[in-house]
C-alpha cells in the first residue's frame, strides 16, 4: 500500500475553501496560505468589493480559481445566502475557516447588555455556518474540515497592567465569546466525527495588528517567552495542518499558536 507523502497530505489540491472575514489581518494571511497550498478560495466579507479585490490578489496553483461573495455571519439571510453563493461559484465547499470577527472595542466597565450580547452573536454566526459546510459536504458523501478561530484568551484572562494608562482592556465579551467557541468546538466534532467532518479550533495568541498602541504591544512583548509578538505568516502551517489531510486524525481540538504566553 502507497502511503501518501507528507506534501501530498498537506496538499489542498482540488478543495473549496471559504474563509470568512477573508479580507482582514489575519484573514488574510489564510486564504494567501490556502491558495499557496492547491486550494480554491472563497473569500467571504461584509463587501463584495472588498471580498473580490482580495481574491483576485491570490496566487493560483492549476487549476485553482478564487472568489470573493458577500457574507454577513450576524445576520442569517446574509450568511445563508453568502454559502449559496460560494457553492454556486465554485461549485462546491470542502472546508470553513470561521475567521470573522465583529465587536465593540469597550470593556468591563463600559460595556452595554446590548453590545454584549451582540458580540456572542459571532458564536451564532460560527456555528449556523459550520452546520451549512456539514450538511454540505454529509449530502456529497465526502469529507469535510471545519476550523474555528478562536484566541488564547478563550484560554485564559488577560493581564490588566497591559493595558493600564494605554487603552481599554481587553474586552470581557471577547474572552467569553472565545471560551464558548473552543468549546462548541469540541461539541460538534464529537458529533460529526462519525460522518467524516472534522472540527478544530485554532487560538492565536498576541498577533497585533499595525493600529495597535506601541506602548501596549512592547508591554505584551514582556508576557511572553519568546518576548516578541507573533506574525501573521506563523499562522499559515497550524492552519494547513487542522484544514488539509495532514490533520486527518485531529479532530475536537484547540491548537493554540501563542509563542509559548499560556505554558506559564
Amino acid at each position: 500500500m502507497n502511503q501518501p507523502t507528507v506534501f501530498d497530505q498537506f496538499s489542498m489540491d482540488g478543495k473549496v475553501a471559504l474563509v470568512t472575514g477573508g479580507t482582514g489581518f489575519l484573514g488574510s494571511a489564510a486564504c494567501r496560505a490556502l491558495a499557496e497550498a492547491g486550494a480554491s478560495v472563497v473569500v467571504a466579507s461584509r463587501s463584495k468589493d472588498r471580498a473580490e479585490t482580495a481574491a483576485a490578489s491570490l496566487p493560483s496553483a492549476g487549476a485553482a480559481r478564487h472568489f470573493g461573495v458577500q457574507l454577513d455571519h450576524l445576520n442569517e439571510d446574509s450568511l445563508d445566502a453568502g454559502f449559496d453563493a460560494a457553492v454556486k461559484v465554485a461549485g462546491q465547499v470542502d472546508v470553513l475557516i470561521n475567521n470573522g470577527q465583529q465587536g465593540h472595542a469597550l470593556d468591563l466597565t463600559d460595556v452595554t447588555g446590548e453590545a454584549f450580547t451582540k458580540d456572542l452573536q459571532n458564536a451564532t454566526g460560527y456555528f449556523l455556518l459550520a452546520r451549512r459546510l456539514h450538511d454540505h459536504v454529509v449530502g456529497r458523501q465526502v469529507s469535510g474540515s471545519i476550523v474555528m478561530i478562536g484566541s488564547m484568551y478563550g484560554v485564559v484572562g488577560s493581564y490588566p497592567d497591559a493595558y493600564e494608562g494605554i487603552c481599554a482592556a481587553s474586552p470581557v465579551q471577547y474572552h467569553a465569546l472565545k471560551g464558548g467557541i473552543i468549546h462548541m468546538t469540541r461539541h460538534l466534532a464529537v458529533y460529526w466525527a462519525n460522518e467524516n467532518v472534522r472540527v478544530n479550533c485554532l487560538s492565536p495568541g498576541p498577533f497585533p495588528s499595525e493600529k495597535a498602541p506601541a506602548e501596549m504591544v512592547e508591554r505584551l512583548k514582556t508576557k511572553s517567552p519568546m518576548n516578541r509578538m507573533g506574525r501573521p505568516e506563523e499562522l499559515c502551517g497550524p492552519l494547513l495542518l487542522l484544514a488539509s489531510d495532514a490533520g486527518s486524525y485531529i479532530t475536537g481540538q484547540n491548537l493554540l499558536v501563542d509563542g509559548g504566553w499560556t505554558a506559564w
